[in-house]
Formats: structure tokens, C-alpha cells, sequence
């Protein structure tokens, strides 16, 4: 029996992979170069490679790596960190030669001593699954990854240009990104992620992924994965994919719909049956808790300047807080359709957000609605159009630094270093953009 063989025969809760699993899978792979990722505050890819002969030094974590070349990791005290790799995210890159192949670990960041590093994303979204575990509960994450797949010029360079013409689960020739779609489902099913769905949405050029539910360490990964995935895809497509909030100023942008569940005993906890709309008590708490906590979330869920280009009326992404179980686009929508139980959809965050950040935020900010049995607000259902014109989302970068400021919950969620990162960086972000002159000021002005 190979060695994958022995794997997927493991029982459910066990390690996926033992350091043996490692070993025999180099050997009987052709495994030569194996990657080690890891994902900055900011939500940025990162990885160095090294060869498959160095595989003690990665398995007992003595790979370091100079993090003062890295944003939000200057000024920590150290001039290395470690690279702890999560054995259970080993997988081989089915786009690479298949001989010599090139397989990669997403890593943990540890400090000299072997102690987490706090500016580590990562690690925030394990303390945080951690605490809601000490109570009995696990989240179960799905997600809609949105993105578009534009023209590159020339000289291979990317653009914000396409001839495609496709809408709403268009079928080819007006979905000319459906053979990259597909690569892209085939190479995610190899790597073990759940593609439940793929298909063109409204605006030319642009797609969808929706990512199965799985537990929300996985998830983070998984999403990360994706993205890369996406943009590998589309240039060996001859495309550009991005995840850019808003590319198009008169089209609608890219969000990533956050599905959330949450299960104590392998029961979904948000079910009620008996409810009006198959929601629990428990799911209407946690609902308000991310409801409170929603405008100064987000800057985490909108982190960059284009994300407030998304968040306008017109182009379906939400403005307003509040919940609906019959509206297309409210900030949160409350569904139990289909047979997973009730479930959470949170439908601000973008493709530029962090989604370790994203979902350690929105979980915690849930738990302390279920904690403290907060109720949320009347349902848009129910309101009028006057009545349901109340709490805004932030308008800009620096309307939401503003509101993160004044959220405890949030700033203790991050911790010190990825707070003070999130608001120096964005306020100077801010500042940039301030300062530049845009063509439509131009027209309009000189």
C-alpha cells in the first residue's frame, strides 16, 4: 500500500500526516524543492524554497528567515524568525514539473526562543479558535471567493481590459474563462481543497469560487491557497486574475462572502427548527455580536483604499449595517436552506482582506454576542427604507482606522503588534492617497 493510500484510510480527527507520512511521500514523489509559506499582516503570500535534502532542518522547524525586510514585522526585536511547518497543509503543486516536483508547508512564525510571534496572523486565528473551543464550540467557515480574469498586454503585463462579454452562469464562448476555471478546480481538488462550486457572475470578466465548509484554520488556508491557485492559473492562461476590491469604476466589485456555522458535538448550534427561520437563539447572539463589532471591523475585512470603492450603493456590496433573510444584499444574510442548518453569510469582506484576520475577528466578536446573550437589532425585512437607513459602514481607510481605534474587543482579538501595524499602516496609506490628483479631478476641476 502507497503511502497516500495509508493516509486517506486515516480516521476523522486524526493528523492527517506523521513526520514518517513526510518522508516516504518525498521519496516515492520525486520530490526536489519544497516551499514554505507563510501569510504577512497585510495578506500577502510569502515563501522561500529550499531541497528536499533539507527536510530534517524544515521538519524541526530550524528554517529562519530575515523578517525586518517584511511590513509589520521591522521593529519586533528580532532580526529572524523561525518557520514551523503545519504537516497537515503538505501538499504537492500539480502544476509543476512531474519530475523533481515541488510540494510546499504553510508555516507558523516562532521567535528565537520557540514562543509564538505575535504578528503572526496565523497564530491570532489559532488563540482565538482555541478560546472558543475552552467553551465547547468549533466554527465551520464556507466562503465565496470572487475575482476577475483580465487581458494582459503586450509585454505580458496585467490590465483592467477583456473582450468577454459573459453574465450570470454564462456558458462558453461568452465565458472564455471557463477552461481557466476549470484548471483551477482541478488543481484546488488535488491540493484537497472543496471547490462545491464555480461559475461566471454578473460583470464581464469576472468569477466565482465557492470553498465547501470545512473548519476555520483549514478555511484561512484554504482561501490563501486559492488565490494563489487563481493567479497561477490565469497566467498560464495568458490572464490576469485578481482579487482586486474594485478594478472597474462602473461595475461591480470583488467580495468574498464569509459562511459561517458554528458546532458543539458535531451539532450546528445557529439550527432551531422550531424558529420562524430555523435560527437558534445561540445564532441570533452571535449574529448580534458581529453586528456590534461590524463598522470598526472593518478594517480588517476592507483593509486598503480601493475597498471603499466596493462599499457604495448601486453595485450590490452593503452599506448599511444590518441583517435580512429575503434581500440579495444586506450586510448579513440568515439562511437554513439546504440540509447544513442555519448559517451566518457576513457579505462585506474583499478579496484584498487577510482571512486569518478576518475570521479570528468575526469570531470572536460572535462569541461575545453569545456570552453576553446580546440581541440584535429588528431584521431590514421588517423595516421601512427610513427605518432601516441607521448605522453606515465606513466610507473610507480613515473613517475605519477611526472606529478600530475605539474597539477594545477588536484590538485585544489582533493583539498589540497587529493593532498598532493595522493603524500606523493604514493611516499612512491613507495619507498617500490623499495626496495624489486622479484623472477625474482633472476633468472635472481644471
Amino acid at each position: 500500500m502507497s503511502t497516500k493510500q495509508r493516509i486517506e484510510r486515516k480516521g476523522a480527527g486524526m493528523a492527517k500526516y506523521s513526520r514518517q507520512d513526510i518522508y516516504d511521500l518525498i521519496e516515492e514523489e520525486d520530490i526536489e524543492f519544497i516551499r514554505l509559506q507563510f501569510t504577512d499582516i497585510s495578506g500577502n503570500l510569502k515563501n522561500m524554497a529550499m531541497t528536499s535534502n533539507q527536510i530534517d532542518k524544515i521538519l524541526d522547524g530550524r528554517c529562519k528567515f530575515d523578517c525586518s525586510v517584511i511590513d509589520g514585522f521591522r521593529g519586533t526585536g528580532y532580526e529572524e524568525l523561525f518557520l514551523v511547518p503545519d504537516l497537515d497543509t503538505f501538499v504537492i503543486f500539480p502544476w509543476r514539473p512531474q519530475h523533481g516536483k515541488v510540494a510546499r508547508f504553510i508555516c507558523d512564525m516562532v521567535k528565537p526562543d520557540g514562543s509564538p510571534f505575535d504578528g503572526d496572523c496565523r497564530y491570532i486565528l489559532k488563540r482565538t479558535i482555541s478560546k472558543a473551543k475552552e467553551m465547547g464550540y468549533d466554527l465551520d467557515v464556507a466562503v465565496k471567493n470572487e475575482f476577475f480574469l483580465f487581458d494582459l498586454d503586450e509585454n505580458g503585463e496585467p490590465t483592467s481590459q477583456t473582450n468577454e462579454r459573459g453574465g450570470y452562469f454564462d456558458v462558453g464562448p461568452a465565458d472564455t474563462g471557463e477552461n481557466a476555471r476549470r484548471d483551477m478546480v482541478l488543481y484546488l481538488e488535488d491540493m484537497g481543497i472543496n471547490v462545491e462550486s464555480s461559475y461566471h457572475s454578473n460583470e464581464a470578466a469576472q468569477h466565482v469560487l465557492e470553498l465547501g465548509h470545512i473548519d476555520a484554520l483549514s478555511m484561512a488556508d484554504a482561501i490563501m491557497t486559492t488565490r494563489l491557485v487563481v493567479r497561477t492559473v490565469a497566467r498560464r492562461h495568458g490572464l490576469h486574475g485578481t482579487f482586486m476590491p474594485k478594478p472597474l469604476a462602473d461595475a461591480k466589485g470583488v467580495g468574498a462572502h464569509y459562511i459561517f456555522s458554528l458546532h458543539s458535538a458535531e451539532n450546528n448550534i445557529f439550527s432551531n427548527e422550531q424558529d420562524t427561520l430555523g435560527v437558534s437563539e445561540e445564532g441570533y447572539h452571535f449574529m448580534a455580536g458581529l453586528l456590534k463589532h461590524i463598522a470598526s471591523m472593518t478594517l480588517i475585512n476592507n483593509p486598503i483604499v480601493n475597498s471603499y470603492k466596493r462599499l457604495v450603493p448601486g453595485y450590490l456590496a452593503p452599506v448599511t449595517v444590518g441583517w435580512s433573510a429575503t434581500k440579495s444584499s444586506p450586510l448579513i444574510r440568515l439562511t437554513s436552506i439546504g440540509g447544513d442548518g442555519a448559517r451566518i453569510v457576513l457579505r462585506s469582506p474583499d478579496g484584498a482582506a487577510n482571512p486569518y484576520l478576518v475570521i479570528a475577528a468575526c469570531l470572536n466578536a460572535g462569541m461575545s454576542g453569545l456570552k453576553k446573550g446580546i440581541e440584535p437589532p429588528a431584521s431590514m425585512d421588517d423595516l421601512s427604507a427610513e427605518e432601516g437607513s441607521g448605522e453606515k459602514l465606513p466610507r473610507t481607510l480613515h473613517e475605519a482606522v477611526g472606529l478600530y481605534k475605539k474597539d477594545k474587543l477588536l484590538q485585544d482579538t489582533m493583539g498589540t503588534h497587529i493593532s498598532k501595524h493595522l493603524i500606523e499602516a493604514k493611516e499612512e496609506e491613507w495619507n498617500e492617497y490623499c495626496k495624489q490628483v486622479t484623472d477625474w479631478e482633472r476633468e472635472h476641476y481644471l
